[in-house]
């Protein structure tokens, strides 16, 4: 899938990927605290959160995109670091809901969450 930046996204080019892996996170938290992934309404809210926290600005169908690639990648993300109980989260957060970006995990290399833009050339962030 891939994804175009319009003249409505303010945020810098790595935001995308950024905003994809909070997302990704955001559905492991979900399913480990409940048992089940998030509810469409519940990962629109949380990509809204992200990006006013974040100054970012997408267009309702980057948004989208992002959300249905995070709903896919979370399970293979999940099972390929074993990231099942909230224990094994904590260390992807620093202050409380802060992502640590020194992560590996976090900087998506590993589970394959790829710029969006730079997703068809095989290029991560």
């Amino acid at each position: 899938m891939k994804l175009q930046a319009t003249a409505s996204t303010t945020a810098p080019d790595n935001s995308h990927a950024s905003l994809l892996c909070y997302l990704v996170i955001a559905q492991l938290v979900a399913m480990a605290r409940t048992g089940e992934w998030l509810r469409t309404d519940h990962l629109v809210e949380s990509g809204r959160i992200w990006c006013n926290a974040n100054g970012a600005r997408f267009d309702w169908q980057e948004r989208v995109s992002l959300g249905q690639m995070a709903a896919e990648l979370a399970p293979q993300v999940m099972e390929t670091f074993r990231l099942t109980r909230e224990q094994s989260l904590a260390p992807l957060f620093v202050d409380s809901w802060m992502l640590d970006y020194a992560s590996p995990i976090v900087r998506g290399k590993p589970c394959g969450c790829a710029t969006p833009t730079a997703a068809s050339t095989g290029r991560t962030m």
